[in-house]
């Protein structure tokens, strides 16, 4: 990297870092750490949504998936209007109401204390690996870009993250992700304005280039199962939404951060809307992409190759001095502000759900503020070491991430069981989540390949979570249903 790319870098990292310690005076107790006093507004709280959504992986992938094929992967966001009226109309009113900062307490008063544990083990797991994944996809892509390796990258990336998570609690992620938000935004228009400019013969030439090779589809309106449909991305999008906004920490805590319940459906809303034109644009970087260097195949080298290759390169070898700088920072903010919502909910979820809940006797505030400082180190160790582990154990690490999808499908099933069939006891619950852990394992393994062909199903890996999630809610439903007609007591 030049100098003033360098500057550009270290100024917002510094901005970033300076705004966690500035906000430290307001998280000094455990309600100021883990929900910022219930006082933040309801935009600030949807662009921290926002900007949980758009991960470094979006950041990065989304453009290279448009390069390579289409923008057949865009219809996940597309879901997002409809998953966002449902958590507002139901989901934001629940967590309001029953007023805890955990996503998991009320399903302990459901169907007992296994499933309040199950739920919070699956998410601290899930969550460790997710920001391993991104601090070493991160990595991958900015170590070409500023010469530094990747164990550098990942150290230093780790290492702010926490801190400010630290200091400042949820309110620095809060607030660090409406910064991160605006400049990653910024970058991709930028990104849009050299792409367009260096167009041969102007604009249009984008479009185009596009439209010929047939680049701006949305894939395929037929009926099959077995191929990523728009209707099967649609109803993938729809189902992973839900469980955002339904049972994952990182997003119902923000829920209580906000200053009303208005301005928690406001900042769903929010978040959920601009995610989908955000996603266009990046769609359109990797379109922009293909068209630039089809145009101009000379300033692609061989060695580039595939879509995930050609953003780095194209922030590296064409955008002008300080652009850079910007689009490394935009990078990296992608990555930060998902994984501060990660600590800082594993925090949470560690004083609340672990130590709050089974010490014998109440700890007192001091006893509170060191669990969740000491959780939060502790979590961000984990994540950066889960990172530095990928360099040599990526395939076993991408491994455990696949199984990760099972034990988090299986929390949204349940979650769903205990909202809706009212009758639902723990035997119900039980027996669901078993045989739905065991179906989307079933699933999980087949796509992987891991059995033989004959007991493969005819699905695509995108439906395992919905297959998995109705089974549970079905499952539950049915011997909820066949105890009531017994005269069984639901219990």
């Amino acid at each position: 990297m030049k100098t003033t790319d360098l500057l550009v870098l270290i100024v917002y990292l510094i901005v970033v870092v300076g705004l966690g310690v500035w906000l430290a005076k307001r998280s000094k107790t455990t309600a100021g750490f883990m929900a910022a006093d219930g006082a933040l507004p309801g935009w600030a709280v949807g662009l921290s949504i926002f900007g949980t959504f758009v991960s470094s992986i979006s950041f990065l992938a989304n453009p290279g998936k448009s390069f390579d094929a289409d923008w057949n992967p865009f219809v996940f966001g597309l879901s997002l209007p409809i998953a966002a009226w449902i958590a507002t109309k139901w989901f934001v009113p629940f967590y309001r109401r029953i007023g805890e900062v955990s996503a998991y307490t009320h399903l302990e008063k459901r169907f007992g204390t296994w499933a309040r544990v199950y739920a919070v083990v699956c998410y601290l797991l899930t969550q460790m690996g997710r920001v391993g994944t991104i601090l070493y996809l991160v990595a991958l892509a900015l170590a070409p870009l500023t010469g530094w390796s990747v164990v550098t990258i990942i150290l230093v990336t780790g290492i702010l993250v926490t801190l400010y998570t630290l200091v400042g609690g949820i309110e620095a992620v809060i607030w660090t992700d409406v910064v991160q938000s605006i400049v990653l935004t910024l970058g991709i228009f930028l990104c849009l304005g050299v792409i367009f400019t260096g167009m041969p013969e102007g604009p249009g030439q984008v479009f185009a280039i596009a439209s010929e090779a047939d680049k701006f589809s949305l894939g395929s309106y037929g009926s099959s199962l077995s191929e990523p449909t728009f209707w099967v991305i649609l109803v993938f999008g729809l189902f992973i939404n839900l469980q955002n906004f339904g049972i994952d920490q990182s997003y119902v805590q923000r829920y209580a951060t906000a200053n009303s319940e208005a301005a928690a459906k406001k900042s769903v809303w929010l978040g959920a809307l601009l995610y989908i034109p955000i996603s266009a644009l990046l769609f359109l970087v990797g379109t922009g992409l293909y068209a630039f260097y089809t145009a101009q195949p000379d300033l692609l080298p061989d060695s580039v190759g595939k879509g995930d290759k050609v953003f780095p390169h194209f922030i590296a070898a064409e955008l002008p001095t300080g652009i850079t700088g910007l689009l490394v920072a935009a990078v990296l903010a992608a990555a930060m502000s998902s994984v501060d919502s990660s600590l800082n909910g594993s925090a949470t979820l560690t004083w609340v759900d672990i130590v709050k809940r089974f010490r014998k006797t109440e700890p007192d505030e001091a006893t509170g503020m060191k669990v969740l400082h000491g959780a939060t180190v502790l979590f961000g160790i984990i994540g950066t070491g889960a990172a530095l582990a990928m360099i040599k154990v990526e395939s076993a690490l991408d491994a455990w991430w696949k199984l990760s999808s099972i034990f988090s499908g299986g929390i949204l099933g349940l979650f769903l069981l205990g909202l809706i069939v009212k009758k639902a006891h723990n035997v119900a619950a039980v027996l669901g989540v078993t045989i739905g852990v065991l179906v989307i394992f079933w699933l999980t393994a087949a796509g992987q390949g891991w059995l033989p062909e004959s007991v493969r199903p005819a699905l695509h890996g995108n439906l395992t979570i919905v297959v998995g999630t109705l089974t549970i809610f079905l499952v539950g439903l049915g011997v909820t249903a066949i105890r009531s007609s017994l005269g069984k007591n639901p219990t």
